[in-house]
């Protein structure tokens, strides 16, 4: 009777592993395909004058941080 009791409760919980893991492949397989979608195109063009202000800023920071300038001849 105790031997029949251990090896349904070993049964129940390999089933119930078994169960879990195949939970998870199949959100893992949905997560995949929802990833393997392109995302929505943007709506929004790039306008050329802001990009061209924001690298003019980009080069100046960089060239500060190089050290291009010095002290009070740039002011």
């Amino acid at each position: 009777m105790q031997n029949e009791k251990k090896k349904a409760a070993a049964i129940a919980a390999v089933m119930a592993y078994l169960k879990t893991e195949e939970e998870i492949v199949a959100a893992g397989a949905a997560a995949a395909h929802a990833a393997a979608q392109p995302p929505p195109a943007a709506a929004v063009s790039v306008g050329m004058w802001g990009l061209s202000g924001r690298q003019a800023v980009m080069h100046m920071r960089s060239m500060m941080q190089m050290k291009s300038f010095h002290g009070a001849r740039c002011r």
